[in-house]
């Protein structure tokens, strides 16, 4: 949810911004905050010396002889290179940006207050076994002890900034929960389909569900595979991916869906919508076991799709125990969040694991039927609610803001402070000939605390396939698909996490609150989760479409991507004979367009009689749909398709949810585009009917009007990276709209090729423009045949301080497709060592 990231700053920071740079002060504090990575520094608590190496890059390899030690360090590099971001981060998920940017900020505060992120993080500290809860305080001890003796513009060039507008602020100490937290944030981004649920329920105000079931296709099995090819259960409940007939299962799930449709159509139209992560977020990740590599080894790619934001979501580094025991478990590299312990996607010495988004649908809105202010209808009796005060501290203000929450047995009351979900109940009241409102509630399964911080520690140390999946057991949200290679040659997938089981319904909706048909009965076990290990043909491909086909009995989503970035994959591993680190990342670059391959032919066909107009049209001749950013036929092919959408879809269709011309609008366009004479092509505005090739005709005059104007007369000037554009915004104070200000933290824009719903998922939203809105936030590819030979990129840089060498040095590289060496082994992690910095005892405990 977008809002949760919306922050104003105020004004008064661009006075202040450039009386310090007129002052001649701006080097002095651009560069007060920059750590240093060599030299001995004091942490207490060390059994022994721990010693941090970093190249070029300043990606950090941490070596240490106990597990405490080592993630102490981490804590303490981390703040080193990332604590604003960590401290912004602990105060969107605790509710509390208004302390630091002020009033604009407090509407999210409650928001994320009402949910209570950090009130399920300190209740899933005491769920934790002992060893985790250990790892997560020493983390703390670490960032703690750089905040000891770092403060204010030493933290960071944004306190900098921020202390010019009132009081000093100095953070307070790190804490376990702040780790905790985070991981709702990130469940909140990859779980639910409470965006597509919002949608529908608002199309329903204006159309039947049979017109809405056409914008949403069902996901086409024929054209594009699910990630798993066969999937049953067997009669003791274990999933199978041997034919086990399921009919009667199948037949009820379909009851319930027409239960839930007949519900909604008398109780919840009109829901407006919530501003979600749209279909830029996503994910690929594959592996091929050794009869499709140069090496006879496994390998292993994997680049999440998220937003582009300024520091990067990943932050690199080695974790290495300097002698790997059951003392000291670790020896581990890849990807982590800054704020959390571990490494999250990457490799150890036996294994390597990636994910993807499962996005099974884990979220439900219940409306809600008031008795009263303090509770509600269910089954026809009175139910108390559950109440608390939530107090907000507020930058530039004395006194205090108070709200009281209010929770259902089905989770938080959201539409008591969102405007959108306010108008949800009074518009279903309305419809239901009402008087009295609604209340909307949310159920998610992020809210019932849970182990995922065990199960990344687990998945660290595993070593084997069993031991993975053991780990794997515990991650419980956000459900994700687990892709994993190991060095014994086998290669599997596993999809974890809490999916809930419905007795009516199937999340799709919105559905009553009063009913309790509708309630959750519990959850998919994890031996019925669907996984796979060696398949027979030695390839498995996870790019967020279906995981699995019909026949298997439980319901995780419809909400799956459509599969082209998937079926691209792997037609590409099955056309590329044996594979080496190298083709596996050629084929992350690849940036073919199925959707142009379909809708191209059709462009063609339509007669132009201007010769201006053919101009563009006769770009798309003998084009090859892919997209490099010096493609003109991509340029020309991407502002007809907008102006396509725009033209079928907006005069019929509520702003809100407008295309944004994702994988969904790939489909939906391949099934009308075969209806020349569908409803969908008429526009009501005028007094004729249109057909199809009208509106195709309609949107290339205006591409060519469009492109002209944006770029060039001559189509030979276009370049689809020209439209197609790229800027690194940072969460706060990026976001000013003040461009003294902006230029400081944000940097682009970079010109780009890829686009959305293909392989090289550089994504853009159709009904706003032609700006790259997620991308691939980093790219690996491990060689499980000598893990020296790995690759890894970062969108931007392990620094998160704006003029640092390492703030954007890997995103120059990262959009020439270009990758770095991933160093693993102690040798060759010596030879591009650059800095090294030792921690030590405190002279007092020695």
């Amino acid at each position: 949810m977008r809002r949760l990231l919306r922050v104003i700053i105020l004004s008064g920071i661009v006075l202040a911004t450039l009386l310090l740079v007129v002052a001649g002060t701006g080097i002095f504090v651009v560069r007060h905050s920059f750590p240093d990575y060599d030299g001995t520094v004091a942490l207490t608590g060390l059994d022994a010396d721990v010693e941090v190496v970093r190249d070029g890059n300043g990606i950090p390899q941490i070596y240490a002889d106990q597990p405490g030690d080592l993630f102490a360090a981490q804590g303490y590099v981390h703040a080193q290179d990332r604590f604003f971001e960590m401290d912004f981060r602990r105060h969107v998920t605790a509710g509390r940006l208004a302390e630091l940017f002020g009033k604009d900020a407090l509407e999210t505060d409650k928001f994320v207050r009402t949910l209570g992120w950090r009130r399920v993080a300190e209740k899933e500290l005491g769920l934790l076994t002992p060893t985790t809860r250990a790892y997560l305080d020493d983390y703390a001890r670490g960032v703690n002890a750089y905040l000891s003796t770092h403060a204010g513009s030493g933290l960071s060039l944004e306190y900098a900034v921020l202390s010019l507008q009132g009081p000093d602020y100095r953070p307070e100490p790190w804490t376990a929960a702040d780790s905790l937290a985070w991981l709702k944030a990130m469940a909140w981004d990859l779980g639910g389909n409470m965006n597509d649920e919002i949608t529908r329920t608002k199309l329903a105000a204006k159309y039947p569900v049979s017109n809405i079931a056409s914008l949403y296709p069902d996901y086409p099995y024929d054209r594009n595979e699910p990630i798993i090819a066969t999937a049953a259960l067997t009669k003791g409940g274990t999933f199978t991916t041997a034919p086990v007939e399921t009919e009667a299962r199948r037949g009820m799930l379909t009851q319930g869906l027409l239960k839930s449709l007949d519900t909604v159509d008398k109780v919840a139209k009109g829901l407006p919508q919530l501003l979600g992560r749209g279909d830029g977020i996503g994910s690929n990740a594959w592996v091929v076991s050794g009869d499709h590599t140069t090496t006879g080894k496994p390998l292993l790619a994997n680049d999440p799709h998220l937003g582009a934001t300024m520091p990067g979501i990943w932050s690199q580094v080695g974790l290495h125990c300097k002698n790997v025991s059951t003392r000291c478990p670790y020896d581990v590299s890849g990807f982590s969040f800054s704020g959390l312990p571990g490494v999250v996607i990457g490799h150890n010495a036996a294994i390597s694991w990636g994910f993807t988004n499962l996005d099974p649908d884990v979220m439900d809105l219940y409306l809600e039927k008031f008795s009263g202010p303090d509770a509600v209808i269910y089954d026809n009796k009175v139910r108390a609610l559950s109440k608390r005060e939530e107090t907000f501290k507020v930058a530039g203000q004395e006194e205090v803001e108070k709200i009281v929450v209010r929770e259902s047995r089905h989770g938080p009351i959201i539409s008591d402070v969102g405007d959108d979900e306010r108008e949800t109940g009074e518009l279903a009241a309305k419809r239901l000939d009402t008087s009295e409102a609604f209340g909307v509630a949310l159920q998610w399964t992020a809210l019932t605390p849970g182990r995922t911080a065990d199960a990344l520690f687990a998945i660290n140390r595993a070593q084997t396939w069993k031991a993975f999946r053991a780990a794997a057991a515990q991650f419980e949200v956000p459900s994700q698909n687990l892709v994993y290679a190991d060095r014994e040659g086998h290669i599997g997938y596993q999809a974890p996490g809490q999916v809930p089981i419905r007795n009516a319904g199937d999340g799709d909706w919105p559905v009553p609150g009063w009913d309790s048909r509708y309630h959750w009965k519990g959850y998919i076990p994890f031996e019925a989760m669907p996984t796979e290990a060696d398949p027979d043909d030695g390839i498995i491909v996870t790019a967020n479409q279906a995981v699995v086909p019909k026949t298997y009995p439980y319901h995780l989503t419809d909400d799956w991507d459509y599969g082209y970035r998937s079926q691209q994959i792997l037609d590409r591993i099955r056309a590329a004979g044996k594979l080496d680190a190298n083709s596996m990342a050629s084929i992350q670059l690849d940036t073919k367009n199925r959707n142009a391959e379909t809708l191209v032919p059709y462009l063609l066909q339509v007669q132009i009689s201007d010769e201006f107009d053919r101009q563009g049209q006769d770009t798309l001749r003998n084009w090859d749909f892919t997209q490099p950013a010096d493609s003109a036929a991509a340029a020309y092919f991407n502002v007809v398709w907008r102006n396509l959408l725009e033209l079928t879809f907006h005069d019929q269709l509520p702003e809100g949810t407008w295309p944004d011309g994702g994988s969904r609008w790939f489909e939906v366009m391949r099934k009308i585009i075969m209806q020349p004479n569908s409803g969908w092509w008429d526009n009501l505005a005028t007094t004729q009917r249109e057909s199809r090739d009208d509106i195709l005709r309609e949107a290339m005059v205006n591409a060519r009007a469009e492109i002209t104007t944006k770029m060039a007369r001559d189509p030979g000037s276009w370049q689809w990276g020209r439209l197609h554009k790229l800027t690194l915004t940072n969460q706060t104070l990026g976001k000013s709209g003040i461009g003294v200000v902006d230029k400081l933290f944000n940097r682009g824009p970079f010109e780009l090729g890829g686009g959305s719903s293909l392989v090289n998922a550089t994504s853009w939203d159709a009904s706003e423009g032609y700006a790259v809105t997620a991308t691939p936030s980093m790219r690996m590819v491990v060689d499980l045949s000598d893990y020296d030979k790995s690759r890894w990129i970062n969108l931007t840089g392990v620094s998160g301080h704006a003029f640092s060498s390492n703030y954007t040095d890997q995103t120059d590289l990262w959009v020439r497709g270009e990758t770095l060496p991933w160093a693993f082994t102690r040798g060759a992690v010596e030879a591009s060592r650059e800095h090294t910095l030792t921690f030590t005892k405190p002279d007092k405990e020695n």
